[in-house]
Parts: C-alpha cells; structure tokens; sequence
C-alpha cells in the first residue's frame, strides 16, 4: 500500500516547465525567445486585430443587414398546434382563446410582443381566438371552421372600422 508522502505522477506524464532567461547555456537566455525590444517583448499585451496602423481586416469588410429598434418579437403559434391542444383537453374549444389561454395551456411560453397566428396545418374545430395578428391563410381556415378571429394589432383594427 502507498503511502501519501510516496505519490508520484506516472513515468512521463509531466513535462518540466520551460524556465526562461537564465542565461546564454540555457538556449532561452537574454531575452527568453521574445525577440527584441518592443511592445510584444513587454509583458501584458494584447493587440489582437492590431495591422500596424493600416485598416484591418474586421474593419474594411462591408456591413452587412439593418436591425431595427422598433422591430416586433411575436410568439408565433400554427393552427396544427392548437387543434392539437383542443384534442388533448387543454384548451376549451367553447371558451375565448387568448394569449392567457394558450400559455395556460402550454402552447406558447410566453407572449412576448403578441401572439401571431399562422396558417400551417388543419383546423376542424370551431374556436372564438384573439390574437395581435393572423396571417391570410390562418384567418381563411378560423373561419371554414365555423370560428371568428379578433386581432388587437393596432393597424387591423383601423382597417377593419
């Protein structure tokens, strides 16, 4: 049994650090394989990027895309995903559907800047919904289901009086 006092690392698995200026004999002498001179023979440098003065390359690539400041985050909900929430009972289809109901339900997490409902997949219940907006083709299949759709986007509404 060993004792603690006797561990050792297994046969070359360290390496001994480089020790640096001690010495011409040592073959990292003088000035430690640092060159000469300058800002990079200094300690504690860092010029990352750094092209002499001439423009560098991260600067003289074009930009590319525009974020707006007033752009919109929705939380986008497809008609598949709510006749799927109908069917399994976690939203009742005789009730208004908001965006309470659908985080209720476990459909969307959180509302974000407002629901958007999308027209992908199948709607065969009739459902009472209230969304910030709809696309043509969700809207289109609400009401081939029998159902009404109100949306609180502020220019819909407008458009709609």
């Amino acid at each position: 049994m060993t004792k603690l006092n006797e561990l050792s690392p297994r046969e070359g698995s360290t390496k001994a650090r480089m020790r640096v200026g001690r010495g011409p004999g040592s073959g990292k002498g003088k000035t430690a394989g640092r060159g000469v001179k300058g800002q990079k023979a200094r300690s504690g440098v860092s010029i990352f990027g750094f092209e002499g003065g001439q423009m560098p390359l991260h600067m003289r690539m074009p930009k590319r895309g525009f974020n707006s400041r007033n752009k919109k985050d929705f939380a986008e909900v497809n008609l598949w995903r709510i006749e799927q929430a109908v069917a399994a009972g976690k939203l009742d289809a005789k009730g208004a559907i908001d965006a309470d109901a659908l985080i209720k339900a476990g459909v969307i997490r959180r509302v974000k800047d407002g629901v958007k409902l999308l027209g992908e997949g199948e709607l065969k219940t009739k459902l009472n919904l209230t969304v910030y907006a709809a696309t043509a083709s969700a809207r289109a299949a609400v009401e081939k289901a029998g159902g009404s759709l109100t949306t609180t986007k502020p220019e819909a509404a407008a458009a709609e009086a």
